[in-house]
């Protein structure tokens, strides 16, 4: 069965560290979770993921439906056989991928029609329908189908859709068979935090065991993404995981923490890393930037993570240039490693009761890096 407990509090701040327990095996949070959208964090094995301190992760349920199918997978063993993955996978019903693609489908009561983004085909996906391939898939979490609204949108867009995902949540509710994996519900709202409101006292009416904030990081300004989050994840339960959909940057990281969020995933880590971006703890680097070429220092002379103890930011470099295959590999391995380092230090600080000094900290390296930038580009 899923279950959830609370086990440390800041004083300061709404972090907070719990553990959640499910059938594939138990996970602090605040976790992130790599994404492993088509059943694989790409550029990495499975078995470099959980030694990169990974025990969540999340694949999507759109992709998989349409390659190579949920029952294909579910005849294998499930996706955990399939993806030879022992921790908690939490699959995502396709919600987003299917907003992101507004000229392939269309929106009805009963749920969406849409065109393969592979061949063109069509299908049509009900709430019904996504908890069922869920379950087929064998996810530990599975999410209800909702709809994104985009940004900006009017009010009256807004409160449609996030109508339409309320009467969608309860008929997923009343869709779920197997009892002892979770089933996450989704607060939408947009930006207006009166409707967010009444999205989450909706949703927590029906019933889930967590919540999941979305529609967020979808354009609209970073200083209104964070109001609209203190607000809401104050609305929800303290004795039930929050999370925050599609968030992953560092700094993002640290202030939803604060705020009281346990859950995250985002592409920015393995993204980022396929085209040179990699993170550090004094801020971002782009190793394709012709002044790393002879550079024999590692990416972060803190970092541990097998990218840095073995290779110089100068062959990163040229592996980027010459696109190596093992550029990717190594630049996702230290992206990932860096980002769950993170949250392991973010919990340790919330138990020791210094998240506070923690944060500061975090901002101070990466000032520090801000300066030191600044020097260079003045040389």
């Amino acid at each position: 069965m899923f279950k959830f407990k609370l086990t440390e509090r800041d004083n300061l701040t709404s972090a907070r560290v719990g553990l959640m327990c499910t059938p594939h095996g138990t996970a602090e949070t605040p976790v992130f979770m790599p994404v492993g959208t088509q059943a694989a964090v790409k550029a990495l094995t499975p078995e470099e993921v959980c030694e990169a301190g990974g025990r969540v992760i999340l694949a999507n349920a759109y992709h998989l439906m349409l390659r190579p199918g949920a029952e294909l997978i579910r005849k294998m063993g499930g996706l955990h056989r399939f993806m030879h993955w022992d921790g908690v996978i939490l699959t995502d019903s396709g919600g987003f991928q299917i907003y992101s693609q507004a000229r392939l489908r269309k929106i009805s009561e009963e749920g969406v029609q849409f065109r393969s983004h592979l061949d063109g085909s069509t299908h049509f996906l009900t709430p019904e329908m996504a908890v069922e391939i869920q379950e087929k898939l064998g996810a530990d979490i599975m999410m209800c189908l909702d709809e994104c609204a985009g940004y900006p949108a009017s009010r009256k867009e807004i409160e449609s859709s996030m109508q339409l995902t309320l009467r969608w949540a309860g008929r997923c509710r009343a869709a779920k068979k197997i009892l002892d994996r979770a089933l996450f519900g989704i607060v939408q709202g947009g930006m207006y935090p009166e409707l967010r409101s009444q999205s989450a006292e909706a949703t927590l009416e029906i019933g889930f065991d967590g919540y999941a904030l979305g529609g967020l990081s979808v354009g609209e300004p970073k200083s209104m993404m964070m109001e609209v989050l203190e607000h809401t994840l104050q609305q929800l339960p303290e004795d039930r995981p929050r999370y925050v959909m599609g968030v992953g940057a560092p700094e993002d990281l640290v202030e939803c923490v604060a705020l009281g969020a346990d859950m995250f995933d985002c592409v920015l880590p393995t993204r980022g890393a396929r085209n040179g971006l990699l993170l550090t703890r004094r801020g971002k680097i782009s190793i394709k930037n012709a002044r790393y070429q002879d550079d024999e220092s590692p990416v972060d002379e803190q970092c541990q993570c097998y990218t840095c103890r073995h290779y110089s930011r100068g062959y990163l470099r040229h592996l980027y240039q010459a696109k190596e295959i093992l550029a990717m590999r190594l630049n996702t391995l230290h992206n990932v490693y860096y980002i769950l380092e993170l949250m392991q230090g973010i919990r340790l600080a919330i138990r020791q009761g210094n998240y506070a000094e923690f944060r500061r900290e975090f901002y101070n390296l990466r000032q520090e890096g801000l300066e030191e930038e600044a020097k260079r580009a003045a040389l």
